[in-house]
């Protein structure tokens, strides 16, 4: 089953040209891992997925729902705010900052979203939080402060708040980029439990040890444009593009 559908997705900022006719399938339970340099538009995709970012060409499905596509007029149209909001929940989100709440604590901030946006019963969720905080390897961090954790713990914190809403896909932008190198192990533990659990992910990451390990398909990159994807042997161990090459020479 496809759960994200993503054909020739234009953006634009101004006059620049962000993503030039981006298409991209991922299937239930599949892990894509995207790299590339910055500033060739691989967050400003993932944000166009779950319309914090809005499209200025192109078409998005959801599972086989429509959010977004264009008219005859050319013009795109979204779906229309009662049938958007679901669609977006179906994904949830991990940013390169860990956006928590200060005056709340861990298990607080993994709850406030299922009890203010599905309604769900207090007593319910928080049973669901305390279970994700034993997959994130955080049980003993339920009633702490954001302010008395690490940045790893943070993220992980965010992982465990965006899975609090059963979501059936995890994007996620870059979310080791702000932490120091020792801590990086830690969010990536957890995301890779996640994938061992046929999680459908999409993942935006500078770390290529675990694009290669993790990803069932990694795609490259470059000024806007998918330049190259495949298997991680494929596209690491063999690159078809010399745009790939030389960005694997660099970084590797």
């Amino acid at each position: 089953m496809n759960m994200i559908n993503a054909v020739d997705i234009q953006k634009k900022f101004n006059q620049l040209e962000v993503l030039k006719g981006i298409s991209l399938t991922v299937n239930k339970g599949e892990v894509v891992a995207i790299i590339g340099p910055s500033g060739s538009g691989k967050s400003t995709f993932l944000r166009c997925l779950n319309r914090l970012e809005t499209i200025d060409r192109g078409r998005i499905e959801i599972a086989g729902d429509v959010l977004a596509a264009g008219g005859p007029d050319g013009k795109i149209r979204y779906a229309a705010e009662v049938e958007a909001r679901p669609i977006c929940r179906r994904m949830g989100m991990v940013f390169q900052q860990f956006n928590l709440f200060p005056h709340f604590t861990v298990l607080e901030n993994i709850i406030e979203a299922p009890l203010t946006v599905k309604g769900i019963r207090r007593e319910e969720i928080v049973s669901q939080a305390e279970e994700l905080l034993h997959k994130v390897g955080l049980a003993d961090k339920r009633d702490v402060y954001p302010s008395r954790l690490s940045g790893g713990q943070k993220q992980r914190v965010a992982i465990a708040r965006a899975l609090a809403m059963n979501p059936d896909i995890m994007l996620f932008d870059e979310p080791t980029s702000a932490l120091d190198p020792e801590l990086t192990g830690e969010v990536l533990k957890a995301m890779r439990r996640l994938a061992e659990e046929h999680m459908t992910m999409i993942v935006v990451t500078h770390e290529m040890a675990f694009a290669r390990e993790v990803a069932n398909r990694v795609i490259f990159m470059d000024h806007g444009e998918i330049v190259e994807q495949g298997t991680p042997a494929a596209v690491f161990g063999s690159p078809s593009q010399p745009r790939t090459q030389a960005f694997l020479n660099m970084v590797l």
